[in-house]
């Protein structure tokens, strides 16, 4: 459902699965970026996972308790959960990339 991953950066990822926000704004007038596009599905899975990795991993636990101590909004640090879930996928899918010095 996202061939791409491994092979895109963080940002790339986070916006084919549907988590980074995408400001519109006109004028002065100040609104909530709104997190739009991506793969519905994806991102309704990640939601899903974000909940339990907010209540169970130890360190993404205190990343989400440490969101709502900044006075956060509950959906959106679970939002920064599911970016950090889908990048973190990203990274350990990357292919790895050795450069072998050559001798002369």
């Amino acid at each position: 459902m996202l061939p791409e991953l491994g092979h895109a950066t963080r940002k790339q990822i986070a916006c084919l699965a549907g988590l980074a926000p995408h400001p519109a704004q006109s004028g002065n007038s100040f609104k909530k970026y709104p997190m739009t596009g991506g793969r519905d599905l994806i991102r309704r899975t990640l939601f899903m996972a974000a909940l339990t990795a907010s209540r169970c991993h130890p360190e993404l636990k205190h990343f989400y308790q440490n969101l709502l101590s900044n006075k956060k909004p509950k959906k959106l640090a679970l939002a920064a959960v599911a970016r950090k879930l889908v990048t973190i996928a990203n990274a350990v899918l990357k292919p790895i990339q050795i450069s072998i010095p050559q001798l002369t």
